[in-house]
């Protein structure tokens, strides 16, 4: 097998591992979303019904990253190839990359403003919410399932160079990273009876999500270090 075959049988193998990761962040994220905002709405958690709505927000882009990802497969091409050719480039193809990444980045922003505004909101209302062992444990899940995602998409990122991916990898980094301030958030609560933790450690993830969503809307991720 010559060297540029080799290199295109790596590259579908990699590009379906990447369609399969994606495909298991969506029906994970479907069954936790729909868990965590039932547990939020029950116990007037607003930090656990945030954490469902971006189980929400990550599997609209675990889709759309899916969908690229199959179309690839389904042209035999690499980011940004018109064809097997990996000499060749298409236009169309760029731009169509280039819209789905700064879409998947828009997901970072919308996260971040919702994190924020519920901060706030819970902040001004004073919201005393109540324990949950269902929100509890869904958080613990998520804490184990999703940096495993995370580090495999990561890698797969990494060895395709493509910063969609990549993006994918990170929004998953988000959720991990808002699973653990909203873990520590509602063990603080639960521990000194302080409500205002729970909306403060929000607005960290928040900070991270803009963070993220930047470097994906500039198509920067490809060279981001975990």
């Amino acid at each position: 097998m010559s060297p540029a075959a080799d290199a295109a049988t790596t590259t579908t193998a990699l590009t379906r591992r990447g369609l399969r990761l994606a495909r298991l962040t969506i029906g994970y994220n479907v069954v936790e979303g729909v868990v965590a905002i039932g547990a939020g709405i029950a116990a007037g958690l607003v930090s656990v019904i945030g954490f469902g709505i971006d189980s929400g927000i990550e599997t609209a882009a675990a889709v759309l990253v899916a969908m690229r990802l199959a179309a690839r497969l389904r042209r035999g091409t690499t980011p940004g190839q018109a064809g097997p050719d990996p000499t060749e480039t298409d236009p169309a193809e760029l731009r169509r990359e280039h819209r789905t990444l700064r879409a998947v980045a828009a997901t970072f922003f919308l996260l971040a403003a919702w994190v924020t505004v519920e901060g706030v909101r819970a902040l001004v209302s004073g919201a005393v919410p109540e324990t949950s062992p269902v929100a509890l444990g869904v958080l613990i899940a998520s804490l184990v399932v999703m940096p495993v995602l995370a580090a495999a998409k990561y890698r797969v990122g990494r060895a395709l160079g493509d910063p969609l991916v990549l993006a994918d990898a990170a929004e998953t980094r988000v959720c991990v990273w808002l699973s653990v301030a909203t873990l520590a958030g509602l063990l603080a609560f639960w521990w000194t009876g302080q409500a205002w933790i729970d909306p403060v450690a929000g607005f960290v993830v928040a900070a991270f999500a803009v963070h993220e969503g930047l470097e994906a809307w500039e198509g920067e991720l490809v060279e981001d270090h975990d």
